[in-house]
């Protein structure tokens, strides 16, 4: 039969303490739980920009229905202040040219004679209707005027406090984010204080794993394995041909 020759990799002497301790301490990791616990994962709280965001939200409806009555975030609660002022000094001007023109009809009557007579009545009845009128739309007019203000002042005061809102949550949500990031990293800490000895054997067998093989001493070791035995007979007729050989050389048969 042909020679067989086996090559073992054996572990060199100097490394054969490193992984042993190694497989010392990994062995106890095997069935040891993982405490995910100690993670303690938490999700930052809403800061105080984005609660009071929500508060002020709340009170946004006022701003955007008819504006009736006279509360807050009404028509009349936008009326500028100086409204009254403003149509009382219209309509009594209004009123003084009345008086001139009335006093103008009543000089031209009494300079034509025709003072307190019909035609004068007529006049000074016509020329109030019309005044009257005209002051009426005056007067109307002033009041559609401030309530056009108000109501500008109204958007204006709603677009202001939304543009606030989302500047306000914005900032809030930046807060948010940092707190957060602070949680987070705390979990991640965590984290890897619960894996450090996982980690930090997980590194070593990297290293050792790292190991060229030609590191590590290697025997051959060679070896044939022995001849089947023969039988008797075979032994018997081999003994007896050598003996008739060396009989022959003797010159025992002549």
């Amino acid at each position: 039969m042909a020679e067989v020759t086996e090559t073992r990799q054996l572990v060199n002497p100097t490394l054969e303490a490193s992984l042993t301790n190694f497989l010392k301490k990994v062995d106890p990791l095997v069935g040891q739980q993982i405490n995910t616990a100690s993670y303690n994962p938490q999700v930052a709280a809403q800061t105080a920009l984005q609660t009071g965001v929500q508060t002020a939200a709340g009170g946004l409806g006022s701003l955007v229905g008819t504006g009736a009555g006279t509360g807050e975030g009404s028509i009349q609660s936008y009326m500028s202040p100086y409204q009254t002022q403003v149509m009382d000094a219209s309509l009594a001007e209004f009123d003084r040219n009345n008086a001139m023109q009335q006093n103008a009809i009543s000089d031209s009557a009494i300079s034509m004679g025709a003072f307190g007579g019909g035609r004068e009545g007529v006049m000074q009845a016509e020329m109030m209707r019309g005044n009257n009128m005209n002051r009426a739309q005056l007067q109307a007019q002033l009041l559609n005027q401030g309530f056009q203000q108000a109501q500008g002042a109204r958007s204006q005061d709603l677009a202001a406090q939304q543009g606030l809102g989302t500047y306000q949550n914005q900032i809030g949500a930046g807060l948010q984010g940092f707190n957060q990031a602070g949680l987070d990293a705390t979990q991640i800490a965590n984290r890897e204080a619960e894996f450090e000895e996982f980690t930090r054997l997980g590194l070593v067998g990297q290293q050792l794993a790292q190991i060229q093989p030609g590191a590590f001493a290697s025997q051959t070791v060679g070896y044939a394995p022995p001849a089947a035995p023969s039988s008797p007979m075979a032994s018997f007729l081999g003994g007896a041909a050598g003996g008739a050989g060396i009989m022959g050389k003797l010159g025992l048969f002549g």
